[in-house]
């Protein structure tokens, strides 16, 4: 699933899909920490990789958008 996303987040031309593809990525590699025996460092992951750096995409994509910048 991860390998998956990680392809989407590649070859996507949409940058909402991307970033989204980025963030399941990094939620994926989460569950993998906790699967094995790092909680501590999966949820470092999910807090700051996954749930921090996706809301900054996308509070950067609509500051973009705003001040007249295009999405592809």
């Amino acid at each position: 699933m991860a390998v998956t996303a990680a392809f989407v987040a590649l070859v996507t031309n949409t940058t909402t899909v991307a970033v989204i593809a980025a963030g399941l990525v990094s939620l994926f590699a989460s569950v993998i920490y906790l699967v094995l025996a790092a909680p501590d460092v999966a949820m470092t992951e999910a807090a700051i990789g996954s749930g921090l750096t996706t809301f900054l995409f996308f509070y950067v994509l609509g500051r973009i958008r705003r001040e007249g910048g295009h999405d592809q």
